[in-house]
Parts: structure tokens; C-alpha cells; sequence
């Protein structure tokens, strides 16, 4: 009894460890890339004056599902419901039709995007 009291708990611990560990849990399904990065930002608004470069930050909240916005410091327009698909289970690229690339991963936000309302760029690490 004894013994199956033992091998029942070791494959009990076994089943846990193994599912705690999963490889199916991807940066992309949770909140992973939501936090403040500071760094060097700018805006251009079209047919406006260039805003910057200058030190600000960048706060990124997710939207839902697969789109975050990009909150500007220094009253700069804010870059709104992009959707973004993931790279290497520690990255995310922009994945809409516009100009320009928006990448993070677990350390540094790269922007450099384009729409109708102008163009913005930051390059920010995370606190």
C-alpha cells in the first residue's frame, strides 16, 4: 500500500511539473509585451511639424485578441488597435496593410510607422 501510495503521489507531481511547463503558452496569448518602455520618440503629423525626437515612453496595452495600441508620452496621437501577429514566441510584427515595422519582444520597442495621420518612431527599452 505503501508503495502505491508513493508511486500515485510521484506521478501526481510528474503530471503537474509537465503541464505547468507547457510550450504551448505563447508571450502572444497573454499580457507578455504590456508594460512601459522609455526611450526616443517622435510624431510627424501629416502635413505638421515634426514632434522630437525626444525622451519620452511608450505604453502598450492589448486591445484584444491580437491588437495593442501604442500610448505616446508628451501629448503625441497615440497609434490605436493595430493587429499584430507573433514572430519567434518572443516577438510581434505589425501585421496590417500600413507602412512601416513595429517590433517587441521581452526587452526593446522599435517603431518606425506610417498611416494617414503621420508618421512615428521610437526606439524604447523596457523599465
Amino acid at each position: 500500500m505503501k508503495k502505491t501510495l508513493k508511486l500515485l503521489s510521484l506521478l501526481f507531481v510528474v503530471l503537474f511539473a509537465v503541464s505547468a511547463c507547457s510550450k504551448d503558452d505563447d508571450p502572444v496569448d497573454n499580457d507578455f509585451f504590456v508594460d512601459d518602455y522609455k526611450g526616443t520618440i517622435s510624431f510627424k503629423p501629416t502635413g505638421g511639424e515634426m514632434k522630437g525626437p525626444l525622451q519620452g515612453t511608450v505604453t502598450v496595452t492589448k486591445v484584444g485578441g491580437s491588437n495593442y495600441s501604442f500610448l505616446f508620452s508628451d501629448d503625441m496621437e497615440d497609434i490605436n488597435n493595430i493587429k499584430m501577429k507573433e514572430g519567434d514566441n518572443t516577438k510581434l510584427f505589425i501585421e496590417d496593410g500600413t507602412l512601416g515595422l513595429i517590433s517587441i519582444d521581452a526587452d526593446k520597442l522599435s517603431i518606425a510607422y506610417t498611416d494617414d495621420d503621420g508618421t512615428w518612431t521610437a526606439d524604447c527599452t523596457r523599465d
